[in-house]
């Protein structure tokens, strides 16, 4: 293993493409310049493709969870009731956020593991009429569970209540089409399926989420989504952007649109197929169901073996870094992220290593079984398309 060689499986920050990091180190030009405006206004519109929306999408500077701030600060004023999804850390998270605003939270939870079951929230909306905003995670990366936002979208139209999904762990490498599901507001990350490094989150509101930001009396400043609509039509931002991150942005959306987004959701999906398989085959327990699991990252419960070893012996041995649990899953589960720049064969890559690391930290497992098995998911899905 060379020095400093990392292989990142985990569910973000993800490996960035080498056009992109190319992109990245671009010579810096003036934020307000002409040059940056025709670049940040045509990128701003290209963004649309992803989300699937035909509204505006707000770039700003900060991580994803400054995202999911913005979305609340203007949708939640003081005292309002709203209802929070959650099945793991980064629901919780939309609960800590609301709070901090003066919202009122009632809490929809599933175990850690299992989807949240859209009859449930219309039960919630049924039995609180009062609710103003539903904040629901599509993919739980704590857990490694994508959620049925269509079907919580369902439920949610069925009311004047605004639907709020934090995709930053799956808009680019899953299908979520917000205009056609009928989602309020979309909130994502650079980090993940978008190939880049942190500090970029973008958002996408329909007209119904505009109106309650209008209306919304919540303090805000940096950020406040009405300045970001209003200097967008201006081609610029309020505040200074991130420039080389838009540089690289830029090259983010010409490999997705050379790939074809319908694309990027198969690869997605095959990588998932890949990992699961490989794992039945290995006898490691999957976190959760297959209806349920990511395609964006994938979690295993150890299974008599030490699971902080078995990281240990990745990323010492092979230099690949996959993710451990989090909050009273840390020990319990590892999660392997197969997102944005990944391809099936870096899938083979990882799963050889991980037999030869459970191997190593005494889990009894047949070597290869789990290539093996991900090599016919791969040869299956190859001949299934020649036949499509």
């Amino acid at each position: 293993m060379f020095q400093g060689q990392t292989i990142l499986r985990i569910p973000g920050p993800t490996p960035i493409p080498p056009t992109v990091e190319q992109a990245l180190s671009r010579p810096m030009i003036g934020h307000r310049s002409g040059e940056f405006s025709k670049l940040f206004a045509e990128t701003a519109e290209r963004l649309k493709l992803v989300f699937q929306t035909e509204q505006d999408v707000a770039i700003l500077a900060g991580t994803g969870t400054a995202g999911l701030e913005a979305a609340v600060a203007n949708t939640v004023s003081p005292g309002d009731t709203v209802l929070v999804c959650t099945a793991g850390n980064f629901g919780e998270r939309f609960i800590k956020i609301v709070k901090s605003y003066g919202g009122r939270v009632l809490v929809l939870e599933a175990p850690w593991g299992e989807r949240i079951a859209p009859d449930a929230v219309r039960r919630e909306l049924e039995q609180h009429p009062e609710i103003k905003v539903v904040f629901a995670t599509h993919c739980e990366t704590s857990t490694g569970v994508l959620h049925d936002i269509e079907g919580i979208s369902k439920a949610v139209r069925e009311t004047e209540a605004l639907l709020v999904v934090d995709a930053v762990s799956s808009l680019g490498a899953t299908d979520l089409p917000m205009d056609r599901w009928g989602v309020d507001i979309v909130v994502t990350g650079s980090q993940k399926a978008f190939m880049l490094p942190p500090g970029l989150c973008f958002l996408a509101l329909s007209e119904r989420a505009w109106q309650v930001v209008e209306q919304n009396d919540s303090p805000r400043f940096y950020f406040d989504l009405r300045s970001y609509r209003k200097k967008l039509a201006e081609r610029t931002t309020p505040y200074t952007p991130a420039v080389s991150l838009i540089f690289g942005l830029a090259e983010v959306l010409n490999l997705i649109e050379q790939e074809g987004l319908q694309q990027v959701f198969t690869r997605h999906l095959l990588m998932r197929d890949m990992v699961r398989a490989a794992g039945r085959a290995l006898g490691l327990p999957l976190f959760c169901s297959d209806e349920a699991g990511a395609p964006t990252v994938t979690s295993f419960s150890g299974n008599g073996f030490d699971v902080e070893a078995l990281r240990k012996v990745l990323r010492t041995e092979f230099g690949i870094v996959i993710a451990g649990g989090q909050q009273h899953l840390k020990g319990q589960i590892f999660r392997i992220g197969h997102m944005g720049y990944c391809t099936p064969l870096d899938m083979l890559q990882v799963l050889a290593a991980l037999e030869l690391a459970l191997l190593r930290v005494g889990a009894a497992v047949e070597l290869g079984a789990g290539v093996r098995a991900a090599g016919q998911v791969y040869l299956n899905a190859k001949e299934a398309l020649k036949h499509a």
